[in-house]
């Protein structure tokens, strides 16, 4: 999980500020020195270290925070703020030229990911109903643009390929003709890679540059390098003058370094994180919120957009209706588990809760889920609509169907009949509950005011997706924005 092991240090260096009701100079200078090794220990630059902790201990120390009624609260809210600032501040989102088509030209060394990154730009503009071209300009590194083909192909986007033997320039240059000609929105130039950074890599991109005029020019880095990955960083800007930074294999990084170093060291804002395999696992870098994940803080928004994406809103409604009728049939357990692990590995989403991720013994089994995905798969149709029918040889051959044992599938049944039995029992005091508010409410004349505002949202949850308001119980203001 990204930025596990500094999450865990930095909250253990806090867990001593928290609660206390006075806090001096000495307990804030103990938490820094736990910060300043939580940062060197996860790779980060030994000078962005030093001004960070600087910056904290200096507005740490002032006198709104250490008089204030929680002061370990307030010491918090700064270091949350200081490391959001410290990874770029405001989303830097991706540009759009003023005529179209917008050119973005990709970058890096080789291994970093740079072409399946680029095939996941594309996925992602896709999404904001936009129409990429892939240009394969890598002719090179053997497969290349065979590679650039297949990821064309999944994603649904057109590519531009000239094979191996006509130059990176003039592909470059053939491209954005054919781009305008077939009114596309962006051009994604796929360049070379090197195994390292050397004088004919950087001249033939600089060739690239002044014939392609890109609007972007992002560096694909692995964030797993940490240093290495900001060095790579500061040596491409200094020669191509790089717009932007995308980080892969983030969520395979538990230190964080990169991440934490590379705007400070390069003046260039982060864009995009690889967050996963997936051609549709590229997403756009928020430093806030990735403040709030590193100080165990959740990331509440990022999960929502995620269920925004992968649930079916018609379907989870319907589902809704039938429980609260107290219908629950195992089609409807399999629905809600596939659209479920739409969203990612569970401990990726646990870990995007509030406070999830000091669970550290809280260990979710994919594998248990996938077999009890395959015992429903293997009951027909009318044995999924009628549990009642499951007699003892139909079990053993779903068991044997299913590739587990009969008692898997007998504890299974008895947990999805004592699930069932509960939402019953839920949808019929829902119901009474209904009816007593609104008879209640229509004595004193009005609605009733409920406890987490009145459009009767779940704690924690937002109350607004574009403004980010946290709807906390009983108006309670968080220390945090």
């Amino acid at each position: 999980m990204a930025f596990e092991s500094l999450a865990s240090r930095l909250q253990s260096a806090f867990d001593k500020l928290r609660g206390r009701g006075k806090i001096d100079e000495a307990s804030v200078n103990e938490a820094m020195r736990e910060v300043r090794l939580a940062l060197l220990e996860a790779d980060v630059n030994f000078k962005v270290v030093k001004d960070f902790v600087a910056r904290v201990k200096e507005r740490a120390i002032g006198q709104d925070v250490l008089k204030s009624l929680t002061p370990g609260q307030m010491v918090i809210k700064v270091v949350n703020e200081e490391l959001t600032e410290l990874m770029g501040g405001n989303v830097a989102k991706i540009a759009v030229a003023p005529k179209a088509p917008t050119v973005v030209m990709m970058v890096g060394l080789q291994g970093a990911g740079k072409t399946t990154t680029t095939g996941k730009l594309a996925k992602y503009l896709q999404k904001q109903n936009r129409k990429p071209l892939l240009v394969a300009c890598d002719i090179y590194r053997p497969a290349a643009i065979k590679q650039l083909q297949v990821l064309g192909g999944q994603v649904g986007a057109p590519v531009f390929a000239l094979g191996d033997k006509v130059s990176p320039v003039e592909i470059a240059k053939q491209a954005l003709e054919h781009a305008k000609a077939n009114h596309l929105d962006y051009v994604l130039l796929d360049t070379a890679g090197r195994l390292h950074i050397d004088e004919a890599l950087m001249d033939e991109l600089k060739q690239v540059r002044e014939v392609a005029k890109p609007d972007e020019i992002l560096l694909v880095v692995d964030a797993m390098t940490g240093q290495d990955a900001v060095n790579v960083a500061d040596s491409f800007n200094q020669q191509l003058e790089l717009t932007g930074v995308i980080l892969t294999k983030l969520d395979g990084d538990t230190r964080g370094g990169a991440a934490l170093s590379v705007k400070a060291v390069t003046g260039k804002p982060i864009k995009f994180a690889g967050m996963g395999e997936k051609l549709d696992a590229l997403e756009p870098f928020h430093p806030d919120r990735m403040a709030s994940r590193i100080l165990g803080m959740g990331d509440v928004l990022s999960l929502i957009e995620k269920a925004q994406e992968a649930v079916d809103e018609e379907k989870a409604k319907q589902m809704e209706k039938q429980m609260r009728q107290g219908e629950f049939t195992f089609d409807m357990f399999l629905d809600s588990m596939q659209q479920m692990r739409k969203l990612g590995p569970l401990e990726d989403l646990l870990g995007m809760l509030p406070g999830m991720n000091k669970m550290k013994d809280l260990k979710v089994d994919e594998k248990q889920l996938g077999r009890t995905e395959a015992i429903v798969q293997s009951m027909t149709k009318a044995e999924r609509a009628n549990p009642d029918l499951l007699n003892a040889n139909r079990r053993k051959r779903i068991a044997a169907g299913s590739g587990t044992t009969v008692q898997e599938v007998n504890r299974f049944i008895k947990q999805f009949e004592e699930m069932k039995k509960m939402m019953k029992q839920f949808s019929g005091m829902s119901d009474k509950m209904n009816k007593k508010m609104n008879k209640l409410g229509k004595k004193k004349g009005g609605g009733l005011q409920l406890p987490f505002g009145n459009k009767g949202g779940l704690p924690m949850m937002p109350d607004d997706k574009k403004k980010g308001g946290m709807n906390f119980p009983f108006n309670f203001k968080p220390p945090f924005k």
